[in-house]
């Protein structure tokens, strides 16, 4: 497995794989590995001929009060990690490789960065597109692998693609779950053991919700009452936003007659933590 920390020899090693016929699938992540990572590189590796990831705690997706100094960085695990999963390259760029001094363009996808995620957190998918723009444009891949635990970040990258005609497939890879039904997070390190246990209940109010579709409740209105209410039970526990929206457009709907996306966002002890779940009629 080859580490680059150029731009220039990513993009090179990259240019070779293609070069040699294979399709390259790729692996975005900020590092502090866990199961739900390995999903999407077990991903890329059967449905790509080579597979590429990138460890970078990217700053500019970070709001002031958020947890850029404190993120998890365990850099030689990942590695090796990575490399027991037979990914071929790693790209690690430092800071100042991805963010050149005097930088000033960004990449923005209006309308869809403001909500859900993008109200709570300003700022914050301008870093995300922004820095996925340029990942995709050092490792050129074919295919690139993005988990659904982040739907809005999905649909925010997908309408990007979309919009300035990249040449790659986004594909969404399922969310994995602790056996307790904890969405599997880097951020669960932050929890201690009385908030590890209060953060169940974001599973629970989804579980709720979806059991309320599937017994023949299809208005949104009594379906985020159910979720609500939930939530409400749990002390501790402070919900930031809990909303039945179009996938894509993220747009609020009224009833659930195609697929349609449930997200929870909530504040346990002082981490923030999401999770969703698709209703499909």
């Amino acid at each position: 497995m080859k580490i680059c920390v150029s731009i220039g020899e990513a993009r090179g090693l990259c240019r070779e794989l293609r070069a040699a016929r294979k399709r390259l699938g790729f692996v975005p992540t900020m590092g502090a590995l866990h199961a739900g990572h390995l999903s999407l590189v077990r991903a890329a590796k059967g449905q790509s001929d080579a597979v590429a990831a990138s460890i970078f705690v990217n700053p500019t997706q970070f709001g002031p009060t958020e947890d850029f100094a404190k993120y998890p960085r365990p850099f030689e695990s990942d590695c090796a990690t990575l490399e027991k999963e037979g990914v071929d390259l790693v790209f690690a760029p430092a800071v100042e490789e991805m963010y050149p001094k005097g930088e000033t363009t960004w990449v923005t996808v209006e309308g869809l960065s403001e909500k859900l995620d993008g109200r709570s957190r300003p700022g914050h998918f301008r870093g995300v597109t922004t820095v996925v723009s340029k990942l995709l444009h050092v490792i050129e891949p074919d295919v690139a692998f993005f988990g659904q635990k982040d739907a809005v970040q999905l649909a925010v990258i997908r309408r990007m693609v979309r919009d300035l005609s990249f040449p790659v497939e986004i594909v969404g890879c399922p969310i994995v779950r602790e056996p307790d039904g904890l969405a599997m997070s880097s951020r669960n390190a932050y929890l201690s053991t009385e908030d590890r246990r209060r953060a169940l209940v974001l599973h629970r109010c989804l579980q709720q919700v979806e059991n309320e579709f599937h017994a023949g409740q299809s208005l949104v209105a009594q379906l985020s009452e159910a979720g609500r209410a939930v939530i409400a039970q749990e002390p501790g526990v402070r919900l930031d936003y809990f909303e039945i929206v179009d996938p894509d457009t993220l747009d609020p709907v009224m009833r659930v007659e195609r697929d349609t996306l449930v997200a929870v966002a909530a504040y346990v002890g002082a981490t923030r933590l999401i999770d969703n779940v698709v209703l499909t009629p």
